[in-house]
């Protein structure tokens, strides 16, 4: 991951809107060149840490940083009001929010595998999860430049958010009881991945409307997190193409049935 240190090159960073991770500064610093940066990056939405002065060292890789760091991410994230502005114009597709996925390379597979299943987006935490590192970008092999991904400071209250905009949270749990084949997934629906060996927060998971399981076999209950992903977002696209199957032909039986009503007639009064 490319890293920034020092105060100069920071906040040229920022004013020029490069895309940043997050920015790091030394607990205790203060002065009014640190309180721009600060000012900043949370006005740009990039995440600011307040860290003791040993892990700033080990994030900046060197001692002479002047106090503050930077994490240079692959592409800017959007925000979650992006996302639901791009369902109120008229996207269908379902989104992904991740619970603590800490791996680049899970990150990277899960953005390509969504993008290939028509997913709207991925939200993902600005803290205790990866972000949008040259490894996430270089996994998901381009993916990351067409599918818009979100970070938010409260993944709970983005659920909420998500419930009061019309979607059904689908959380993945390798103990619930019900598969995901027998929940409906041809509506708006947000998937609810969560991360590695910890599975999805108990916060988290009570938010969420169902609670859905891959059904597995052998001494191994459960799946990688970017292959549940893949597993869960094609049982969507699988759903919702027999939906539409099942509504066209519909419709095309109403339609033979109206003009067989409407022949009716002309064919009796030419007896």
């Amino acid at each position: 991951m490319e890293r920034l240190s020092g105060i100069h090159a920071v906040r040229e960073a920022l004013a020029a809107g490069r895309p940043l991770q997050a920015v790091i500064i030394a607990r205790g610093r203060h002065g009014e060149r640190l309180e721009e940066i600060v000012k900043l990056a949370r006005r740009q939405g990039v995440q600011v840490r307040f860290e003791d002065r040993a892990q700033l060292d080990r994030a900046a890789g060197t001692r002479d940083h002047q106090g503050v760091a930077a994490m240079v991410a692959a592409r800017a994230a959007v925000s979650l009001e992006d996302l639901l502005a791009r369902k109120r114009a008229g996207a269908e597709g379902p989104l992904v929010l991740l619970d603590g996925v800490e791996d680049p390379q899970n990150l990277g597979a899960i953005i390509r595998t969504a993008l290939a299943a028509g997913a709207g987006g991925v939200i993902i935490p600005d803290r205790r999860a990866t972000g949008l590192t040259d490894a996430a970008a270089r996994v998901s092999a381009g993916a990351i430049e067409h599918l818009p991904v979100a970070r938010v400071t409260n993944l709970a209250r983005a659920m909420e958010q998500l419930k009061e905009a019309g979607y059904w949270l689908v959380g993945l749990d390798e103990r619930a009881p019900r598969r995901h084949t027998d929940v409906d997934l041809t509506g708006a629906i947000a998937f609810v991945f969560g991360g590695e060996g910890k599975g999805l927060h108990e916060l988290v998971r009570e938010r969420c409307d169902f609670l859905a399981s891959i059904p597995t076999s052998g001494p191994i209950p459960s799946l990688n997190v970017s292959v549940a992903a893949g597993i869960a977002l094609f049982e969507a696209v699988r759903q919702r193409a027999g939906a539409q199957a099942a509504r066209k032909n519909a419709g095309a039986g109403a339609a033979r049935d109206l003009l067989h009503d409407e022949g009716a007639p002309e064919s009796s009064s030419s007896n």
